[in-house]
């Protein structure tokens, strides 16, 4: 799964005057952000009515309870607003609202899916012109770039992504997708993998092959 945060100085943060709701832009339109990708106007149209509204979670922890639900979304021209609310008795829930009334949390960030044909490469980053599915909205403390991981309970269910994987540049795309890396980490692992399989082609010698043979079996006891 993919991340994209967004600071709540420019996400037009309002917490209401009872503190049970709060209504903020968590993607914005138009503008070029940290992995150099630039999401359009109309691009959440699909998930939200094909999977409606995400789940809310603090950091990712998509292993917790939700700190409680977005009871709104919809695209402005701005971008993404969201409207949620705080699930009473939630310790958790209470705790992100006083840091975010105290404003020692401040970043919203989007987790989410894209498949082939979503977006169109340009030399400078993606144009994302459809968001395939929006899985969470959750507040953060740090720019989701920081938190980028894979996702390895989700390794499996992209064999039908991977199957469409033809070129070096669809392999960087889809770490970036599916393993949520950094353009620059998706970059130097699609390096690393042409090097060593360009060794590979060439007859690499014993210590080498043993370095791939590592890799190898680490990968497949990630999916395994």
């Amino acid at each position: 799964m993919e991340h994209k945060s967004l600071a709540l100085a420019d996400a037009q943060f309002k917490m209401a005057s009872d503190g049970a709701h709060f209504v903020g832009l968590a993607s914005t339109f138009g503008n070029v952000d940290s992995y150099g990708d630039t999401i359009v106007k109309g691009a959440y149209a699909e998930t939200l009515t094909a999977h409606g509204l995400p789940k809310m979670f603090f950091n990712h922890s998509s292993d917790q309870v939700p700190l409680g639900k977005w009871i709104k979304a919809e695209e402005t021209d701005t971008g993404l607003l969201m409207t949620g609310e705080f699930t009473p008795g939630n310790a958790m829930a209470q705790e992100v609202k006083a840091a975010l009334m105290h404003g020692t949390v401040d970043s919203m960030s989007i987790g989410y899916r894209l498949k082939k044909g979503d977006y169109t490469d340009t030399d400078t980053g993606r144009i994302i012109k459809n968001i395939s599915q929006l899985a969470e909205v959750s507040i953060v403390t740090f720019p989701a770039d920081k938190f980028a991981r894979v996702d390895l309970s989700s390794v499996k269910s992209y064999g039908d992504e991977i199957k469409q994987v033809e070129t070096i540049r669809e392999f960087e795309s889809f770490l970036r997708d599916a393993g949520g890396f950094s353009k620059g980490a998706a970059q130097a692992l699609t390096a690393r993998a042409k090097e060593l399989f360009t060794l590979r082609d060439a007859g690499a010698g014993d210590k080498e092959a043993k370095e791939m043979a590592e890799i190898l079996d680490r990968l497949q006891k990630i999916s395994a």
